[in-house]
């Protein structure tokens, strides 16, 4: 398989990927709109940056070890579950508020934005589906025979493809007229994006 031909088949497996709904989606919408536009951007960097470690351990070759090890495995599914069920917990529990704006710059003003985009690196790197996927793409599509620059490369605009699509959700869920349609209902996305998130962690858990 030539770079191009390569090129394409990834870009529209990772480009459907995407837009797939996860808990990387609801983590960036549920911050995008309860926070604003920097807090969803920050999300997104940290999504990207947790599959680039993934994309690292499959350019190395490692992704068949991961995937083979039940225990390791299970340590990223009981992890992962955990962690979607703590996030999904804060937004079922956030407070009420009076004034989004006001909230909104007081959040940010208290967590860092590293805290924020750790928050979006964990949540992509404890996803054991990742894991698959990424056995699918670089075991499945590619050929074994793939030059390491290649998968490299591949691995770089995917990470790339990742960062810019969930950027665009963070910005449009940010722009002032749509936005404002969820200002009213802020306390009640937070509730239902935090449901969501318990529910993908109790469904992992099960490994269904």
């Amino acid at each position: 398989m030539d770079f191009w031909q390569g090129f394409w088949i990834m870009t529209g497996v990772h480009l459907l990927a995407c837009m797939s709904p996860g808990p990387d989606f609801v983590l960036v919408s549920q911050q995008s709109l309860s926070r604003g536009r920097a807090a969803g951007l920050l999300t997104a960097l940290g999504i990207a940056l947790g599959f680039g470690i993934h994309i690292i351990y499959s350019v190395l070759g490692l992704v068949t070890v991961v995937a083979q090890s039940a225990t390791l495995l299970t340590v990223i599914k009981i992890g992962g579950s955990l962690y979607l069920i703590y996030i999904g917990y804060k937004g079922l529990t956030a407070k009420a508020a009076d004034n989004v704006i006001e909230i909104r710059a007081e959040a940010m003003a208290e967590e860092p934005a590293w805290q924020i985009i750790w928050r979006g690196l964990l949540c992509n790197v404890l996803n054991p589906k990742a894991v698959v996927y990424m056995l699918s793409l670089f075991t499945v599509v590619l050929s074994p025979a793939t030059p390491l620059w290649q998968m490299a490369a591949y691995g770089a605009w995917m990470t790339l493809m990742l960062f810019v699509w969930f950027g665009l959700v963070a910005s449009v869920l940010s722009v002032p007229a749509v936005n404002r349609r969820f200002q009213r209902f802020g306390h009640q996305i937070d509730r239902i994006c935090g449901g969501a998130l318990v529910l993908l962690g109790i469904k992992l858990m099960r490994g269904s």
